[in-house]
């Protein structure tokens, strides 16, 4: 271990919902942790993709926003003094002289655990930029890979490409707020869920959303960062001028496990395997949670991941407490630092 090493008992790789969670569960049992991310923020794709999206399927919440989400796990997480190293990743892992762990961050820093979480959901992510010359220029000025506020778009005109759940979820919010929605797809059937489907037809057979079907990405034209039209061709060569303020490509993501793939953990596609009944991978002392996790009938939901952490954080505890005995409290009968 290295002298200049910060020390804790957990580091956990990942401060999304599931990573904040763990803070929590682990906190409970009077663990002690450290949070790594790659995002400048917390909330991970909560807060990266769809910050101002709806999540219904969180215990208590009938409906929640991905950013009140958040907001809410930070606020159970800060009683027990997370520290967080935002904007870094893990760059390696190795052993420490006393059985324990020894992180660097890209930032270098050195933390020493006794052992490590990997909440990192899908891993490291970013957009898959359509093929489109000059695209860069608009890249965070008007073509967007991601909605932060819908208000950002009130009374513009906005194409929305692709056909998947963000594009067909976007098209169907920003409706709302837009002066107009033109949805280009290469086909007229969508990847999404059926109901939105259903929802982003009854809107375009009302007029609130254009389908521009079956066309796709051709080029931009404006200056200065701002668009002022898209154009759009079909397979045929027949092509459309779209008059347009913004473009908001969803064209999925492109993931990686980044330097996780190198750990010599069990992997099955680009997944960590682990034992369900302690979020153990096959390296002992290193745990993984949520939609990193993989195991039979794993179902990939933000509640599953809750669950596991506070799975992993039992299972973690004879290595934090060895001398200790754990007796299991329910937590109101055990509170939380300051209640």
């Amino acid at each position: 271990m290295s002298s200049d090493a910060l020390k804790t008992d957990i580091v956990i790789v990942g401060a999304g919902p599931v990573g904040l969670f763990a803070v929590f569960e682990f906190g409970m049992l009077k663990m002690r942790c450290h949070v790594v991310d790659s995002l400048d923020v917390v909330g991970g794709q909560c807060a990266a993709l769809y910050p101002e999206k709806p999540i219904y399927d969180i215990p208590g919440y009938p409906k929640i926003d991905a950013t009140d989400l958040v907001e809410r796990l930070q606020e159970q997480a800060a009683p027990f003094d997370p520290v967080y190293h935002l904007g870094q990743r893990v760059e390696s892992l190795s052993r420490t002289a006393d059985a324990g762990w020894e992180v660097v961050t890209s930032a270098g820093t050195r933390i020493a655990a006794r052992a490590v979480v990997v909440a990192a959901g899908v891993g490291a992510f970013g957009p898959n930029r359509p093929p489109l010359a000059g695209i860069e220029t608009y890249e965070g000025k008007s073509v967007h890979y991601l909605v932060t506020r819908r208000e950002d778009f009130r009374g513009k005109r906005v194409v929305v490409a692709g056909g998947g759940d963000s594009a067909v979820d976007w098209a169907l919010s920003l409706a709302e707020v837009a002066a107009r929605i033109m949805v280009v797809h290469r086909r007229p059937k969508f990847r999404a869920a059926p109901e939105s489907v259903a929802r982003l037809e009854r809107l375009a057979a009302e007029g609130a959303v254009e389908m521009v079907i079956p066309y796709q990405l051709g080029g931009l034209e404006g200056s200065g960062g701002q668009l002022t039209a898209v154009l759009v061709k079909t397979l045929k060569g027949e092509e459309r001028r779209l008059e347009a303020d913004a473009l908001l490509p969803f064209y999925g993501l492109s993931m990686n496990l980044g330097p996780i793939a190198e750990w010599g953990l069990n992997l099955e596609q680009n997944h960590v395997i682990v034992d369900p009944a302690t979020c153990e991978t096959s390296t002992p002392g290193i745990f993984a949670i949520g939609d990193i996790a993989t195991y039979r009938n794993k179902l990939k939901l933000i509640l599953t991941g809750f669950a596991e952490a506070a799975t992993a954080a039992h299972a973690a505890y004879p290595l934090v407490h060895p001398d200790e005995i754990l007796h299991f409290e329910y937590s109101t009968t055990k509170g939380v630092p300051g209640s």
